[in-house]
């Protein structure tokens, strides 16, 4: 009986940790998406997909890979034809010392007003391949924090929230701070 409670308390306290992990100022928790799915014997695709309800001015997505004992990199990614495709600077950086990549998502350098609006959809597709032609069984995603600080967070485009200051007032900014839901999907 006791190793019952034991298991439910520590269920309600997991339960309430992951729930506040997510947090959203403005409106529904917003949930990104990592579609895996195997292409060859040495390669994969990572195709990161998107549901917001606000308007989001920059994005940073890192996520670490496993191949069991194969070295993998991250060969690229393709930005066209997604739903960010129009921001102002996209970055990738593959690390393959530590298997991870890196990708950034910035709306706007300047004045101007390039922003993912609310939907659902793709942003950018990553291709993830063996170094040495070996056979990838498996392929493990996750979500991670890289060098120097860069975790999952989608930023609010705070011009599309409010009518702005100049500037955001102090203590403001966290709010702009979104960390959405990750869900991995592979095939079946």
């Amino acid at each position: 009986m006791m190793n019952r409670v034991i298991t439910i308390v520590t269920f309600c306290l997991l339960l309430a940790a992951v729930s506040s992990a997510q947090t959203d100022h403005y409106g529904k928790t917003d949930t990104l998406y990592a579609d895996v799915e195997k292409t060859g014997e040495d390669s994969w695709t990572i195709t990161i997909s998107l549901t917001n309800d606000e308007y989001i001015g920059g994005l940073s997505v890192p996520l670490k890979m496993n191949s069991g004992a194969v070295k993998i990199v991250g060969d690229s990614a393709v930005y066209t034809g997604g739903r960010v495709d129009h921001f102002t600077m996209k970055i990738f950086r593959p690390d393959t010392a530590i298997q991870c990549i890196t990708l950034g998502m910035v709306a706007n350098l300047g004045p101007t007003n390039k922003t993912l609006a609310p939907g659902s959809g793709r942003l950018v597709t990553i291709y993830v391949s063996s170094l040495d032609g070996s056979p990838m069984k498996k392929f493990v995603v996750d979500t991670a924090t890289t060098s120097p600080n860069n975790s999952l967070m989608l930023v609010a485009d705070r011009i599309q929230q409010t009518d702005p200051p100049d500037t955001i007032p102090f203590g403001e900014s966290k709010k702009l701070e979104i960390i959405p839901v990750f869900v991995i999907r592979t095939p079946k």
